[in-house]
């Protein structure tokens, strides 16, 4: 069943993908990156890496996608669309390259188990990681919990500040 629902997540990301690249329109190309990302973390979710699954869709599908939303919110000529590329054929060329050496890569390696030992930390195979991992940075002897809640205050403001000034220059 696992592995069904990955093959299935597997074609939805690679047709997004694809949609992302050939589309015209800059915000429906915005959108279906943002459904590559949440297909990339379902991909992390059958491979028993919650952790990564929450950082995508926490950073990518939310940060970056809400990002590219506002860019392109902001831009002035949006329903003009993607300019005609003149080096197509050469970049289909370089990615087709990109990709084969990516394929030989994986097929040659031999990929080893990792028995779950991380950091003096027992951790059972096919077990959650978020659990040790939120234990190792928000530990209340370590006293990461302040600092991380600051940044991400500060982030926030410096994001707002930044839309405020470029809705003023229009």
């Amino acid at each position: 069943m696992v592995e069904l629902a990955f093959w299935i997540l597997a074609l939805i990301m690679v047709g997004a993908a694809l949609a992302v690249v050939l589309l015209r329109d800059v915000f429906r190309a915005a959108l279906l990156l943002i459904l590559c990302f949440f297909t990339i973390a379902g991909i992390y979710i059958t491979l028993n890496a919650d952790f990564l699954a929450a950082v995508q869709v926490l950073i990518y599908a939310g940060a970056i996608g809400i990002l590219l939303i506002f860019a392109i919110m902001l831009t002035r000529n949006v329903k003009e669309g993607n300019p005609f590329g003149k080096l197509k054929i050469s970049a289909f060329l370089v990615s087709l390259l990109v990709f084969a050496t990516i394929v030989g890569v994986v097929v040659s390696t031999d990929w080893a188990t990792v028995t779950g030992v991380s950091q003096g930390v027992e951790v059972p195979v096919g077990s959650g990681t978020t659990g040790s991992i939120a234990t190792a940075l928000f530990d209340q002897s370590k006293g990461f919990v302040l600092p991380f809640e600051i940044a991400s205050v500060v982030l926030l403001a410096a994001l707002i500040g930044a839309i405020v000034l470029v809705r003023n220059r229009r």
